[in-house]
């Protein structure tokens, strides 16, 4: 038998994937189940920006790229968020990776180590504590409330913060909550890390899919840039409809741009070329896609918040971005994890236990509308005729 590491005991995982396993297994067998568990959007990637990524592979985009990604798409990258942030970014400090979830990955091994902690939100994508756990460095959540509409409190990160302290990870809008950090919580915790000299890991993949007000970004607060101590983490496949084509970016200091390409060149190599000619195109190309694709999932939001809540035994608020809801169930008297298998089972809808997000999910579900109106509706039907006969 082959020995593994210890690390590798440390590592979880994304229980979107064993539902979606679960599911399939009993549509194989004829059961007609509904999808509400797996993160993505249902819309296909824009025309122009597959073609683009056609005509890379027409002209020769068939080979490595530099590990950092084309000169091109660093460039537009650097562009787009200069705008958006108000500050200069140059192509040095963006690193271009399959998907955003290695802009993670990288950053939380470059930074992490046995002796340090890291603290990360709960609720929150597993990712974060699993990857904490795997450097050796201790994962310290902050709880995400629903009396706060999901928001952190401000003065509990002040009491978790201590010289140990590598790493504050936020996400906003955020899954699995479609929570929104308010300007006021950001220029907070921003006077925090710069006082302790604690970088940022501002997980942002979500920032066009919001629903009220304008996003805010922990970066362009003082001492806060990209420069100083904001990596911001960010993609194609929310915004874009991209997520099969694994195309993300992190923007980081120069320092620590050079360390993440270094990892880059070690594991992945180079991000496909074809796919990063698509990524010029999504952000230099028309963007009539993205309000479209939003406005779709602000009217779900509003139609699935609204059955949840007439459904006895839930209760919903509303999310302010993002494509999920997070409700609370702990008046049906299941637990999340009895609740999961509940819905699947009795229901033919497949979500998420709130506990697959952390410990402080425990009392809630996450579903994502990222489906069609039709079956949204047969869902909550389905979900409110099944607690029924309970």
């Amino acid at each position: 038998m082959i020995r593994l590491a210890q690390c590798m005991s440390r590592l979880g995982t994304e229980s979107a994937f064993e539902v979606l396993a679960k599911a399939r297994a009993l549509e194989a067998q004829g059961r007609e189940i509904i999808h509400l568990e797996i993160g993505e959007p249902d819309f296909d990637t824009p025309p122009h920006i597959i073609e683009a990524a056609c005509r890379a592979l027409r002209s020769g985009a068939t080979h490595y790229t530099p590990s950092a990604g084309i000169p091109q798409l660093r460039q537009a990258v650097a562009e787009a968020m200069s705008r958006a942030r108000g500050q200069e970014i140059s192509p040095q400090q963006v690193v271009i990776t399959p998907g955003a979830k290695p802009i993670m990955f990288f950053v939380i091994l470059a930074i992490g180590e046995p002796g340090t902690e890291i603290i990360y939100p709960d609720p929150g994508f597993p990712i974060y504590e699993s990857m904490i756990n795997f450097t050796g460095a201790k994962a310290v959540p902050i709880p995400l409330r629903e009396e706060r509409d999901f928001r952190f409190d401000v003065n509990e990160l002040r009491e978790l913060v201590t010289d140990r302290t590598r790493l504050i990870i936020l996400n906003s809008p955020q899954n699995p909550t479609g929570g929104v950090l308010e300007p006021e919580d950001l220029k907070a915790i921003a006077e925090i890390c710069v006082q302790r000299n604690i970088p940022v890991l501002a997980d942002e993949v979500y920032e066009h899919i919001l629903y009220e007000g304008k996003f805010a970004s922990i970066a362009t607060y003082p001492g806060m840039s990209v420069s100083e101590r904001t990596i911001i983490l960010h993609g194609f496949s929310k915004t874009y409809a991209m997520t099969g084509w694994r195309l993300g970016y992190g923007i980081m200091p120069l320092a620590l741009a050079e360390q993440v390409t270094r990892l880059m060149t070690n594991s992945n190599s180079c991000t496909s070329a074809a796919t990063q000619w698509a990524g010029v195109e999504a952000l230099k190309g028309p963007q009539d896609s993205v309000p479209v694709m939003v406005k779709a999932f602000r009217e779900r939001r509003d139609i699935i918040v609204e059955g949840l809540n007439a459904i006895p035994g839930i209760h919903c608020v509303k999310p302010k971005g993002a494509f999920y809801v997070f409700p609370n169930i702990t008046g049906t008297g299941m637990d999340s994890r009895t609740c999961e298998s509940f819905f699947m089972n009795e229901a033919g809808v497949a979500c998420l236990s709130g506990t697959a997000f952390g410990r402080y999910g425990e009392g809630y579900m996450r579903l994502s509308y990222a489906n069609s109106v039709e079956n949204i509706r047969k869902a909550l039907h389905n979900m409110g005729r099944a607690l029924a006969r309970r």
